[in-house]
């Protein structure tokens, strides 16, 4: 068994075949990207959704669907490069990054819960996931993670970077499957998603991470209330506070080009703006229906 399910791309465009010769690793070819994007839809969606389904749906959850999506409509960017070859994905994958501050106070810790076939969940399904993975990973019973971490505290510090780097060679370059050895198949996915909204920030560019060959990084900002210009059906412009978001990018400009970033920030706006029409079908207004009961 392999590690990825993935395909040769054979036909490559001129300029891809010059970037692939111009940059050697992902430290060096980042592109940045910033969108706004309308949140009022999208909250009232998460409270209809958490109303009617019981499940406490996020904005995390939302973007990472979304970011699926994306990419299963843009399938040259749900790729990676191996042996100085760009090869496609055949599944969506969706990195979820989680902070862990169970070690005491000031120390604190990232990991992460991949959703594989992200594309093909609901948000329901997506949900309950999350919530038992990183229920799993924060009380560290979460096999491969706890086989990974120990491994890295016997690594010495000097030799940490051959060893994440012999572990991505094994992986990625050679495509073998080492979860025998106790590490996670495809353990950070097609693309990943932080929060940092979480955080009170609204603008974050994450660094590309070279061993997990993933090209793509997507921040999620908090969402705020911002002076918004509105035209009316006759014209008439005026200002009002909406709820908007910024989702700030990092991407690996080797195969991911600015085509490949508007194509997936249109889908990502049309579903985040649109949300009844693209995610779970749920009740529009149930939340207003369920605050007006309990009044009564």
């Amino acid at each position: 068994m392999f590690n990825l399910e993935i395909q040769l791309k054979r036909q490559l465009s001129s300029f891809r075949r010059i970037a692939l010769g111009t940059w050697r690793t992902s430290r060096d070819p980042k592109a940045l990207g910033t969108m706004d994007v309308r949140m009022d839809r999208a909250l009232d969606y998460i409270r209809d959704f958490r109303v009617a389904t019981g499940r406490r749906l996020t904005v995390t959850h939302l973007v990472a669907r979304a970011v699926a999506a994306a990419l299963r409509e843009t399938p040259d960017a749900n790729a990676l490069l191996r042996l100085g070859r760009i090869y496609l994905r055949d599944k969506v994958s969706v990195c979820m990054q989680v902070v862990m501050t169970d070690e005491g106070e000031n120390k604190v810790d990232l990991s992460a819960v991949t959703l594989h076939d992200a594309a093909d969940k609901s948000l329901l399904e997506i949900a309950d996931e999350v919530e038992a993975r990183v229920h799993r990973v924060r009380k560290r019973e979460d096999p491969a993670l706890e086989s990974m971490r120990r491994f890295t505290r016997l690594v010495p510090a000097p030799l940490m970077g051959l060893f994440v780097e012999a572990v991505a060679f094994f992986a990625y370059e050679l495509n073998l499957d080492m979860s025998r050895l106790g590490l996670p198949r495809d353990a950070f996915g097609s693309i990943m998603v932080t929060n940092i909204g979480t955080l009170g920030l609204d603008v974050a560019y994450p660094p590309l991470v070279p061993y997990s060959r993933v090209p793509i990084v997507v921040a999620v900002g908090a969402a705020t209330l911002r002076p918004v210009a509105e035209e009316s059906e006759h014209g008439e412009v005026q200002i009002v506070a909406r709820r908007v978001m910024r989702l700030s990018a990092t991407f690996d400009h080797r195969f991911v080009d600015g085509y490949h970033c508007a194509r997936l920030a249109q889908t990502v706006r049309r579903w985040l703006e649109s949300p009844y029409e693209y995610f779970d079908a749920i009740e529009r207004g149930a939340s207003e229906l369920a605050a007006t009961g309990s009044n009564t």
